[in-house]
């Protein structure tokens, strides 16, 4: 099992969150998040102040995957996810000793697929 983890545009976000739909991936955490990186931040002029808004909004989703599913969750991410441009985001995957499902019990693969 692996843990997905990938951050991108808050404007991609439901494309990506189509594409995993397409490819059977219908569970995952997601969590609106601001950080700070190559592509640089902008100041605006809003009624003669000054703000900066160099902090860029993006969504991190999180999602858990039994070992066929890791590299269809990676295209997809990644496909949907892509403009081309900096900022596009990034996708990590992270090896998982074990799951357990609190409602059930179950453990391992048999917990995210119940």
């Amino acid at each position: 099992m692996k843990k997905i983890e990938a951050i991108v545009r808050a404007s991609k976000f439901e494309d990506v969150k189509d594409s995993l739909s397409k490819n059977e991936i219908n569970f995952f955490s997601f969590f609106e998040i601001k950080g700070y990186g190559h592509e640089t931040g902008k100041q605006v002029n809003y009624r003669g102040g000054v703000y900066d808004i160099g902090y860029i909004g993006r969504i991190k989703l999180e999602i858990i995957v039994s070992e066929p599913f890791v590299e269809t969750a990676i295209q997809a991410i990644a496909q949907a996810a892509r403009t081309g441009e900096k900022g596009d985001g990034i996708i990590s995957i992270y090896d998982l000793a074990n799951v357990i499902n609190i409602r059930t019990g179950l453990t391992g693969t048999e917990a995210i697929n119940k």
